[in-house]
């Protein structure tokens, strides 16, 4: 499939009118129209629906818009890397992954102490799994992930080097108003009536642990799709929710963060390839690891 098709594609839904994208990218609208049929019979699904207004993506062509959206990304910066060597811009970018948590506030903290440093650098950040991340690093992705051990664990991989970071406490997150919203920490005891809601395996896995230890269950009945998602089900009433404790100081100002007593805690792990190191792995590892030197505050 020609990147064009998807740029198309990806417009369409954006602006949610043939007509109107096809003169942002200077095609006839039956040039366009005839470029996402062509796309849908390639797929096999309808992409796009007609409403009272234009047109909007289906369910499949959602997902197809965020896939292709972020291929169309790195189709980009890929032009812009050659570019750039060609025109003799020094320096390699560095591409660093992070689980969402970590790339909520630690990360980005940690590059901009490197940049003070070290002054103009190139970077990327791309979020996600654990799993996921670790093998973008093996494939030669990245220059380095920030993961963490929780269920299922990290693999032993002799083709990446892992460094530990820290611990980071779980926090129970509630809305306001909750009747254990205080200053705490609270008893997992104490929200054992409670709806909880979850966004990935491993998270549930630590509540079900926490609770099984304190003698008591948690009813995960609610699931997101991702942290955001997972945040308002709880801003709304609709549950409470296991959270890592680095999020406190990013979290939306209608939810609470609540530490737990005798919490479930992850470790924080950085992991870089054995081949071909890039020369600012070094000094952001140091960056890294002094985030967790002194206990991450808690949100006021």
């Amino acid at each position: 499939m020609e990147l064009t098709v998807w740029r198309t594609f990806v417009t369409v839904c954006r602006l949610g009118s043939l007509s109107a994208a096809a003169t942002e990218l200077h095609h006839t609208q039956s040039a366009v129209s005839r470029q996402i049929a062509g796309l849908e019979r390639r797929l096999g699904v309808p992409l796009i629906e007609r409403h009272a207004r234009g047109v909007r993506p289906t369910p499949a062509g959602e997902v197809f818009r965020r896939h292709a959206l972020a291929t169309l990304h790195e189709a980009d910066r890929a032009v812009r890397a050659v570019r750039e060597a060609h025109d003799g811009v020094a320096g390699r970018p560095l591409a660093i992954g992070a689980t969402p948590s970590m790339a909520a506030g630690i990360v980005p903290e940690a590059v901009r102490g490197l940049l003070e440093r070290t002054g103009s650098l190139r970077w990327s950040l791309l979020p996600g799994l654990s799993t996921q991340l670790h093998h973008r690093v093996v494939a030669g992705d990245l220059d380095i992930a920030v993961v963490t051990d929780a269920p299922p664990g990290l693999p032993h991989d002799a083709r990446v080097d892992r460094r530990f970071l820290g611990l980071d406490d779980m926090v129970v997150v509630l809305p306001v108003g909750h009747p254990q919203g205080g200053p705490g920490p609270v008893h997992i005891r104490t929200l054992a009536d409670q709806t909880w809601v979850e966004d990935n395996d491993g998270s549930a896995a630590l509540l079900r642990q926490h609770a099984a230890r304190a003698g008591v269950s948690a009813l995960i009945d609610l699931t997101a799709a991702d942290l955001p998602g997972k945040l308002a089900l709880v801003a709304t009433g609709h549950a409470v929710a296991l959270i890592p404790g680095v999020l406190t100081r990013a979290l939306r100002n209608d939810v609470i963060a609540v530490p737990l007593v005798d919490p479930p805690t992850r470790g924080i792990y950085a992991l870089t390839p054995r081949r071909d190191p890039h020369p600012a792995t070094a000094q952001l590892l140091d960056r890294l690891a002094a985030a967790f030197t002194s206990p991450v505050p808690s949100t006021p």
